[in-house]
């Protein structure tokens, strides 16, 4: 089973195309730290997102493609400041995985507690290929 994150160099998690690099790119995109592993359940995605909330998150599923994007605000800091040190990443996202073949996108669960979001993924039992959003509900 190969799962891949698209445009990176792992080889089975790549990044997506909009974004060049781990920290973000000229256009100010970043990636997430995203872990994606199977379970009984089928495969899941787990991608760490802190300081944000589920109406700003979007999932969409295009193919056999699961598209993770939204934007976490810089809300806590004054405009006049001077870095010292600036780890965090803040403004657009994109994450995109390509699922390999036998699971249904079309069926995915996504919830958000604790700043994680989780996607599970079923096993499909028949093809699925059109472009559908995934709601994202409140965990707790």
């Amino acid at each position: 089973m190969a799962v891949t994150k698209v445009s990176s160099t792992v080889h089975f998690v790549t990044r997506g195309s909009a974004v060049s690099g781990r920290h973000g790119s000229a256009n100010g995109r970043w990636v997430p730290n995203t872990d994606v592993y199977s379970t009984d359940e089928g495969i899941v995605v787990k991608v760490e997102l802190p300081g944000m909330k589920s109406e700003n998150l979007e999932i969409t599923v295009d193919e056999n493609r699961l598209r993770i994007s939204g934007t976490r605000p810089d809300c806590c800091r004054p405009p006049q400041c001077t870095f010292l040190i600036m780890e965090i990443s803040y403004g657009p996202f994109e994450s995109v995985i390509e699922m390999p073949p036998g699971f249904d996108l079309g069926q995915a669960k996504a919830v958000y507690v604790n700043g994680f979001l989780r996607i599970t993924v079923p096993p499909a039992r028949q093809s699925n290929s059109k472009t559908t959003k995934v709601p994202i509900s409140e965990g707790s």
